[in-house]
């Protein structure tokens, strides 16, 4: 698993570098492909398999793992856009030529807002469902990529962008362990959720190579330097919402019940 992966992440960062149809890529492609499909046949087949793929694979624990990859690829995005546009150079016309102290400072309330907002998960997840936790997230992420989409020329806005992405994780991230408990016997319950925290860490390493070559092909040149162009924060930005809303969808589809098992 750890090697289909790394041939994933390489040719999604790499393979505009190296040609999309160079051998190269058509080969870790091609391996990747080959070692998945032998990685699943050896779990089904094994007695006492790493990853339970026949329990992965009810529909309650598919969704919940396919929506946290999606809602893990759209948080990052916002965390690899602004510490960039705060400190591009003025020069740039959108950047804000900020120290990294500032970008801390601006980054700081995300994560006050995301603690806050955790007892609300709990409270929703009580009173209506884990799911509907879930998508109040996701609509959270998705109204934070679209004020970073079209306001990029204050601080104040950028604190507000990704402060409603840090509600929107706080409120989300709540909600996927028990989405996944609720549906897997007591024994298989860490495995599962070990599942679900993979999935989340294949997401964000997957948003990282997209960004990354997002801003390696989108670029200008500031003072004989190369640096993303405004329209490759626009694009991550409409990506990191496009992302979210996906996973509403997703989240939308799965079973409706409290955390007591009332369905």
């Amino acid at each position: 698993m750890s090697a289909v992966l790394i041939m994933l992440l390489l040719v999604i960062s790499k393979g505009a570098t190296w040609g999309w149809t160079s051998m190269l890529t058509v080969g870790l492609g091609g391996g990747c492909i080959v070692l998945s499909t032998g990685w699943v046949f050896w779990e089904l087949r094994v007695a006492k398999p790493l990853v339970d793929l026949r329990t992965s694979g009810r529909r309650q624990v598919l969704l919940t793992n396919l929506a946290s990859l999606i809602f893990a690829f759209s948080m990052l995005s916002m965390s690899l856009s602004l510490p960039q546009i705060l400190q591009l150079p003025a020069e740039t016309g959108y950047g804000m030529g900020q120290s990294m102290l500032v970008v801390g400072l601006v980054m700081a309330p995300s994560g006050l807002v995301m603690m806050a907002v955790s007892p609300l998960s709990a409270w929703i997840s009580t009173a209506a469902g884990p799911k509907w936790s879930l998508m109040a997230g996701a609509v959270l992420v998705t109204a934070g990529h679209c004020v970073g989409f079209f306001t990029l020329e204050a601080i104040w806005q950028l604190v507000l962008a990704s402060s409603l992405v840090g509600a929107g994780i706080g409120l989300a991230y709540g909600a996927m362990p028990a989405l996944v408990m609720g549906a897997v016997p007591p024994s298989e319950s860490a495995s599962a959720n070990g599942l679900n925290s993979l999935m989340r860490s294949v997401g964000t390493s997957l948003s990282a190579a997209v960004a990354g070559l997002v801003f390696a092909q989108m670029n200008t040149v500031v003072a004989g330097n190369p640096v993303p162009s405004r329209d490759a924060f626009l694009v991550i930005m409409g990506v990191g919402a496009a992302a979210a809303l996906t996973a509403l969808v997703i989240a939308a589809f799965l079973p409706r019940y409290r955390l007591s098992g009332t369905r």
